[in-house]
């Protein structure tokens, strides 16, 4: 078969188109909504986190980012999945050339991803544009003639084109697994694998810097109250930031839906719902509970003034929303700069940070896994690394020619 010239790329999503505000109210510094909304970088969990089950899983080889979409985030951009449609889709404005037959088979994967694997609107999201971009490159080509050798070149005209090898392995694993769900007799894609990606190791806040963040005093404004509870939670249970803003401040179960995370303060812990649809309980430490005993205080004197705002958040904005993930992510980075804190501090930080000091204080990686909330302990066991110090302690103890006399 004659190889295909090389075509353009779907462009990146475009920004959310969101709730519209109302005339003459703006977000406060710091408390903008979350259109176009990217993560910083390193704002992943180390790679290696893959889904238990058996099954081919479309997310081994991605970019683990915080993917669980909360309540209060703005619409997907176009060619997102429309969760009040018949089923998600894939029909963007990149998607017109996608034949009837075909969406409506990327249709039925999506809805097993969404149904039976509980992948978060994110997720899906991403893995929609990654079968546009595949039936733009196979054209009219039916699903049974594409090749082994066709696969890797459209993985070569990518790596051309400069995407991230992180980028690619995701895509390239959405097609495995789309693939796999037309029950083809040859999966093309099988053993073609991206570009090596360079392992990066997650940084982490020394154990002076993650104190002088949370220990910082709050003035008597709403936002430095809320601010103070957010950051001692993150460093007291190690929260990913999608887990944190997803949180309401007790169990709801109404009209609205039910909750998928919440906090249980009569057992200093929080119920969270992570990737993949799993739910963890994450202790809460004596100074988060101190911090948010006083924000939930606050709160409740807030609310009863502003009838209209939002009840079920525990962390909430001026506006009486949600508070959006790209806010934390604002007020987390100025508060670490008014703090003296020179490394550019994320929440991800923080969960490194949480991660790393309770394994080098402890030294249990399956415990630190669980509250983690990792599926597999590999992705764990990247925080050793960071842990010199007490690897070469351990040496020293344990090693017959280290022993000193």
């Amino acid at each position: 078969m004659p190889a295909k010239p090389t075509k353009p790329r779907p462009p990146e999503p475009a920004a959310g188109r969101g709730r519209a505000d109302p005339p003459g109210e703006s977000d406060p510094p710091g408390e903008s909504d979350p259109r176009g909304e990217s993560d910083p970088p390193g704002e992943s969990d180390p790679p290696g986190e893959s889904d238990p089950r058996g099954e081919s899983d479309p997310r081994d080889e991605s970019d683990p980012r915080d993917e669980f979409e909360t309540p209060g985030d703005p619409d997907p951009p176009p060619g997102a999945i429309d969760e009040n449609a018949d089923g998600p889709t894939a029909v963007g404005p990149e998607a017109r050339h996608v034949p009837v037959a075909l969406r409506q088979e990327m249709r039925d994967w999506l809805q097993r991803l969404r149904t039976e694997r509980g992948y978060s609107p994110a997720t899906l999201t991403s893995y929609a544009q990654g079968l546009e971009l595949l039936a733009l490159l196979a054209e009219d080509m039916p699903w049974e003639r594409v090749r082994e050798a066709d696969v890797r070149q459209w993985v070569g005209e990518m790596a051309r084109e400069g995407l991230a090898p992180r980028t690619i392995a995701q895509r390239l694993s959405a097609w495995r697994g789309f693939f796999d769900h037309l029950a083809l007799a040859h999966n093309p894609a099988r053993v073609v694998r991206a570009p090596k990606a360079p392992r990066r190791l997650p940084k982490a806040l020394s154990p002076d810097e993650a104190n002088r963040l949370a220990a910082h005093q709050p003035d008597e404004r709403f936002e430095s109250v809320r601010d103070k509870a957010l950051v001692e939670l993150f460093y007291s249970s190690g929260l990913r930031l999608a887990e944190l803003c997803s949180l309401d401040v007790h169990y709801f179960a109404d009209g609205d839906g039910r909750s998928i995370s919440w906090l249980e303060r009569a057992e200093a812990q929080v119920r969270v719902t992570g990737k993949g649809g799993k739910q963890r309980h994450v202790p809460v430490g004596s100074a988060a509970l101190a911090a948010l005993d006083v924000w939930l205080e606050l709160r409740q004197i807030w609310l009863a003034a502003h009838p209209g705002a939002e009840s079920r958040a525990l962390f909430l904005s001026l506006r009486g929303r949600r508070l959006a993930r790209r806010s934390v992510q604002l007020r987390i980075a100025t508060l670490a700069r008014r703090q003296g804190i020179p490394s550019r501090v994320h929440p991800h930080v923080l969960r490194h940070s949480f991660a790393s000091h309770l394994l080098q204080s402890s030294g249990d990686l399956r415990g630190v896994q669980e509250l983690l909330g990792h599926a597999n302990i590999a992705t764990t066991q990247v925080y050793t690394a960071l842990d010199f110090q007490r690897l070469a302690t351990v040496y020293d103890a344990a090693h017959p020619r280290a022993k000193r006399r």
